[in-house]
């Protein structure tokens, strides 16, 4: 998806050929970057929760012989802890500029761009951009040719998954701000619009800050909310553990579930039938692949 144009088919067979091919390497593709994204967000996951529960223990609000597992339902520090979106936000973000940096010295060295034109070159190249007007590897030869084209391969591939995953983070961030600014242009001087919002109030709008007003949250033993208006997701928090450990186990689709529900700041109500097939709804397209699937499904 990056679309250089450097190099393009010439022939009609070219053409149709790159059309067919492209419905499957797309797919493919944006398939390999949404498991890149459940990767690195359980991963980042673990690693802050290993942090959390040091930092806990260093507190005494946890025994030094504590150990995860089914104890954990006994902790009430840690049941429901969910990293912040912000923090892993910050973690892309760095790891993000680190590959750029290392990789615009690289280009430096070889393509003999100055610094900034080659930032400028890897930002448009790991998001997709790809306006032409620089392309790497362009030249007749270069010393260690093969080693070079390793590396840009590399930076290339690591980069845009990296930014694709900043990306899908950094949207959920926007969406809660917008948020809101919505909840803040609330009609509050006439009752009327202010009754009717409050019966009919979006629930997506989480207003920052509101984790502190939160207490008391009933969850069952299953982990399923006790109602609609009980234990929704915090919009400034990412899915928990165990909702991230699950979702190694099933389809992306459950991924996509997730990620939409920690967007819009509560969990979806799905049947019975859904849930235990491991699909629910999704947004716009994915929706109608999960009922699909959800349906087709009790033959697996």
């Amino acid at each position: 998806t990056l679309g250089f144009g450097m190099t393009t088919p010439a022939t009609v067979a070219g053409k149709v050929f790159l059309i067919v091919y492209g419905l499957f390497g797309c797919a493919g593709t944006i398939l390999f970057f949404n498991l890149f994204l459940e990767r690195i967000i359980s991963l980042l996951a673990f690693i802050m929760k290993a942090c959390h529960e040091r930092q806990l223990r260093r507190s005494g609000l946890l025994p030094p012989n504590f150990r995860r597992g089914p104890s954990m339902s006994g902790v009430g520090s840690l049941v429901g802890w969910k990293p912040s979106v912000y923090h892993v936000m910050l973690i892309l973000g760095i790891f993000a500029i680190t590959l750029s940096c290392c990789a615009s010295a690289m280009y430096t060295a070889v393509e003999g761009w100055n610094y900034v034109d080659s930032l400028y070159y890897c930002f448009v190249t790991f998001s997709t951009i790809g306006f032409g007007d620089l392309v790497s590897s362009q030249n007749a030869a270069y010393q260690n040719q093969g080693l070079y084209r390793f590396g840009n391969f590399i930076f290339i591939l690591m980069g845009v998954c990296c930014i694709y995953s900043l990306f899908n983070v950094i949207s959920i961030v926007i969406k809660q701000v917008l948020n809101w600014v919505l909840k803040k242009f609330e009609c509050r001087c006439c009752p009327k619009c202010h009754k009717s919002s409050a019966h009919l109030r979006r629930r997506n709008a989480i207003t920052p800050g509101a984790r502190l007003r939160r207490h008391n949250i009933s969850v069952d033993a299953d982990g399923q909310y006790d109602s609609d208006t009980e234990g929704r997701r915090l919009s400034g928090e990412m899915i928990s553990m165990r909702e991230l450990t699950a979702s190694n186990k099933v389809s992306l689709a459950i991924l996509q579930k997730q990620l939409s529900e920690t967007a819009n700041g509560y969990p979806r109500n799905v049947c019975i039938n859904t849930r235990q097939n491991g699909f629910s709804a999704g947004v716009g397209a994915l929706a109608i692949m999960n009922n699909r699937l959800a349906e087709t499904s009790d033959s697996r």
